[in-house]
């Protein structure tokens, strides 16, 4: 069953950033594209980059270590190396706290 926690202000994460947080033990990268915000496992499948250090353009997010590429919205993997896709976090904004399903 999955647990609501608070894990950012909307404030600390404005449009085109995003950042590592941490949350029941697992550390998830959150992002704001255009307003919308996403969440995914904060490692690359491919060899545990940080996503949240990524290059994000649109809605998919470049790995910084070996250029792998996901969806940040569903976790997907859209280009290799890496080949498995990654957990996406349902993320719910209350007033000014970005909230996560974990």
């Amino acid at each position: 069953m999955s647990k609501r926690v608070t894990v950012a202000k909307t404030s600390e994460l404005p449009p085109g950033q995003s950042k590592s947080v941490q949350a029941e033990g697992q550390t998830i990268a959150l992002f704001n594209v255009g307003g919308t915000y996403y969440a995914i496992e904060d490692a690359c499948s491919h060899v545990g980059g940080p996503l949240s250090e990524g290059t994000v353009e649109g809605v998919t997010v470049t790995c910084p270590w070996h250029g792998a590429q996901f969806d940040v919205a569903t976790g997907a993997v859209m280009s290799p190396p890496a080949g498995d896709p990654l957990k996406s976090f349902p993320v719910h904004v209350q007033g000014d706290e970005i909230q996560l399903d974990v």
